[in-house]
């Protein structure tokens, strides 16, 4: 009984990043062994559905998290200054960054010209096998062409807040109510909103204790993931996945150059020079929501965790967490951003199309703006694109060339996401919390 004990002690002690990257590696030895001994419809039956759970159960909690944790991060800022300096400051940075991703990926795309390599028989190929998904996209854009120039802020604001809190694609309606919601505590006496704020503080305690729950199934929920993404990217024939893989091989090493190079550049300098952090100190601290963001690619999902970790593990206010990474998962894009700029200029060079450099400011500018309010769940990278490569006259029927390798990508680019949020809300507790405590 005692060494039973013992054991269970020794497994509780093994940190949850440990724990999730166990989850990720079987998960790919297992995907890999399914593909070669015909396991494939087993997996995408029996295994694939627990990821789905997992998946299912973190957006589950997501919308509640970000209405509680706002209402409190704002409510316990005691001033409104506090709030207009830490808004203004966060939303800036989230932009800058973006710009600056945006703009590596157009640079890379252009140095190294990926398009040039795709062969032409591959794309008769692709344009047949993803053009229901690509039509579908397209509805979707064609249905906002008529909208006003002020949509996005006629969005924002919820005409029944009961129904936006029923869709993870509305996340900046609920902000909007959040930050109202704070901003009507703070601006009342102490005394009236008492009561208020005891229960918003029960809800967090709550809302935590149920994340803690649900993050003791993450390593079923990783392994899950991982096992049926190798399955769905090399399918029944891994021979003919790897050719089709082959072709897309410059386009995907492009996205992920420009990816390394945010996150071991850009992220870098600003951790240096503006947060005075050691870099590696901060990539230890936000490993285990980088794991989670690779495996779920959704910045929403990942929400929980990332709060946790830039909390519990690099020192940020409650305040400050609340208020900036929500945010964050809805308006900052940087790995999505780049991506996009990339894949533009990608389906450009295949179609024999070349850009100006007024077409490259409006892919800039438009895929800045097509991240603002992107909701933050796997899959909504394409229909951005679509919008940026309609902005610049490219065919969307391009899209399809990119499809067979964005599941991969999109988990790549999720990471990169939720680390720019990670250190925006480090830099932003720095200097708008802890200086003017000093």
């Amino acid at each position: 009984m005692l060494m039973k004990r013992k054991r269970k002690l020794k497994l509780k002690k093994i940190p949850l990043s440990v724990k999730i990257l166990i989850g990720m590696l079987l998960g790919v030895v297992f995907g890999l062994v399914a593909i070669n001994t015909g396991l494939v419809k087993f997996t995408s039956d029996w295994i694939a559905p627990l990821g789905t759970i997992f998946i299912k159960l973190l957006k589950l909690i997501a919308i509640p998290l970000i209405l509680v944790s706002l209402i409190k991060g704002i409510s316990d800022l005691k001033d409104i200054t506090s709030l207009s300096k830490m808004g203004f400051s966060t939303i800036g940075l989230y932009i800058l960054t973006t710009v600056l991703a945006i703009s590596i990926g157009l640079s890379l795309a252009y140095l190294i010209k990926p398009g040039n390599y795709f062969p032409e028989d591959q794309q008769e190929v692709l344009f047949a096998k993803y053009s229901e998904t690509v039509s579908e996209g397209q509805n979707v854009v064609a249905s906002s062409k008529d909208d006003s120039p002020l949509q996005f802020f006629v969005d924002i604001v919820p005409d029944n807040i009961f129904f936006s809190a029923t869709d993870n694609s509305m996340m900046l309606q609920i902000i909007f109510f959040s930050v109202l919601f704070g901003f009507a505590i703070i601006s009342l006496p102490p005394d009236k909103t008492k009561a208020v704020r005891n229960v918003v503080n029960s809800l967090n305690d709550i809302v935590l204790r149920i994340i803690e729950i649900i993050m003791n199934f993450a390593p079923i929920g990783v392994f899950a993931l991982l096992a049926s993404v190798i399955t769905d990217v090399a399918g029944e024939n891994p021979a003919d996945s790897a050719a089709l893989f082959g072709a897309l091989g410059m386009y995907a090493l492009v996205v992920i150059v420009g990816l390394l190079l945010v996150a071991a550049v850009i992220y870098p300098t600003f951790a240096a020079l503006v947060s005075k952090m050691r870099y590696f100190k901060f990539l230890k601290g936000v490993f285990p929501a980088q794991l989670l963001a690779f495996s779920t690619s959704s910045s929403a999902a990942t929400l929980p965790v990332t709060k946790k970790c830039v909390e519990e593990n690099l020192g940020v206010d409650d305040e400050v967490s609340s208020f900036v990474l929500p945010i964050g998962a809805t308006i900052n894009m940087d790995g999505t951003s780049l991506y996009q700029a990339v894949a533009v200029v990608f389906i450009a060079q295949v179609f024999g199309i070349d850009l100006s450099f007024n077409d490259m400011l409006t892919v800039v500018l438009t895929a800045t703006l097509a991240s603002i309010g992107s909701a933050a769940v796997p899959g909504a990278g394409m229909i951005m694109l679509l919008i940026v490569l309609a902005s610049v006259n490219i065919p969307a029927e391009g899209l399809a060339l990119i499809f067979a390798v964005d599941r991969p990508l999109d988990m790549l680019r999720t990471t990169v996401n939720v680390t720019g949020d990670s250190l925006i809300s480090v830099i932003v507790d720095k200097f708008v919390i802890k200086q003017k405590k000093i």
